[in-house]
């Protein structure tokens, strides 16, 4: 019940955070609009972006890597909109059944809002936030002995939840159409009810890097 507050409190400050900036853009002049990049300027006042990124975490004790893609609208330099997705696996361990390995994967996406600081600096700070749901999957994979190939994956169960995951990250305007941002957030997840691992099993830490390409 906690996390599900949690996870709606998110969702209230982003849209709250969206008008404030979508005020303030209304009342901005035009003229102050230019943004400073490391090898160019940038004189859009609106725009967008897509990207795709890469990461590191834990799920289940186990070392994993995420791979991530946004798309996102963005409104006077200082807010940005739109949706996100992100698919995740963890290394395998040994199974009870001889022969065999299983692992976690799955993927979650939904609403992204993004908040950024200072835009018009070379080097600033944004504060990506994630709302949505996602499935989650427990695979086993049979493997022969002396060998590091697998054979027959399959999976065994596979269990939905809900998501809100904030985030910082560090952006550098490398051109006046891309930048490069390095990023740690947390998910906060509703309980995953199955057999093979706690509730909370994908709560954790993540840290990325993601490349964007677009007008800022």
């Amino acid at each position: 019940m906690k996390k599900i507050i949690l996870i709606s409190l998110l969702a209230f400050v982003s849209f709250a955070t969206f008008s404030q900036f979508a005020g303030r853009e209304n009342g901005e002049q035009r003229s102050n609009d230019e943004i400073r990049t490391l090898m160019g300027r940038n004189h859009h006042s609106n725009g967008g972006y897509g990207s795709f990124g890469a990461g590191y975490t834990m799920i289940d004790g186990k070392d994993g890597v995420t791979l991530s893609g946004r798309g996102a609208w963005i409104v006077g330099h200082s807010l940005g909109f739109g949706f996100a997705g992100t698919g995740f696996v963890n290394s395998t361990s040994p199974s009870l059944q001889p022969d065999r390995v299983v692992n976690l994967t799955g993927g979650y996406g939904g609403f992204l809002l993004e908040p950024i600081l200072l835009p018009k600096f070379p080097i600033h700070l944004s504060f990506p936030m994630i709302a949505g749901a996602g499935a989650i999957a427990y695979t086993s994979s049979f493997q022969p002995e002396n060998s590091w190939e697998y054979y027959d994956t399959w999976v065994e169960d596979t269990e939905t939840y809900l998501i809100a995951e904030p985030g910082v990250e560090v952006e550098m305007n490398v051109l006046k159409f891309f930048r490069i941002a390095f990023g740690l957030s947390y998910r906060f997840t509703t309980d995953i009810n199955w057999e093979y691992s706690s509730p909370d099993v994908l709560e954790g830490w993540n840290a990325g890097m993601t490349f964007k390409f677009g007008k800022f």
